[in-house]
């Protein structure tokens, strides 16, 4: 009997000067035009803290050590499709400049005050964003 499996992410909370960095999606079929985090999925045999590190360098430019990511929250999410686990991390430091490096898939990346998001956050990011800075470890969302 084959079991069943749940899609996992990795999402990175990158907070300097009370800003977070966002990316807008664009020409992905997903999302598109609304904002998210660096983001992505597990490829497979490799760790949470793997596929962090390699979605921050695939999609923002930036290198990031293992031990400065900290796993702050965990989300079992439901859409109508499917079920998934995602993953937020923090990052303590990095190195490089970050700039968009999916040109195919993002059309703007920048820090935007936490207190003043815009409105077209993807809503399960903007409630990790919110559970996050209350402390909350884990939730729930779409059920």
């Amino acid at each position: 009997m084959e079991r069943f499996k749940l899609v996992v992410a990795v999402h990175l909370i990158l907070i300097q000067n009370n800003q977070i960095l966002l990316l807008r999606r664009y020409n992905t079929g997903y999302e598109d035009g609304n904002y998210s985090v660096v983001a992505g999925h597990i490829d497979g045999n490799e760790s949470v803290i793997h596929a962090m590190k390699r979605e921050a360098l695939e999609e923002a430019g930036i290198t990031i050590d293992e031990n400065d990511l900290e796993i702050v929250h965990i989300m079992h999410r439901k859409t109508p499709n499917r079920e998934s686990i995602d993953y937020f991390l923090t990052c303590k430091n990095y190195t490089g400049e970050i700039q968009i490096m999916e040109k195919d898939k993002c059309d703007a990346l920048k820090f935007y005050d936490l207190e003043h998001l815009p409105e077209n956050v993807i809503p399960y990011v903007r409630k990790a964003i919110e559970y996050y800075q209350n402390g909350v470890s884990f939730s729930t969302y779409g059920w």
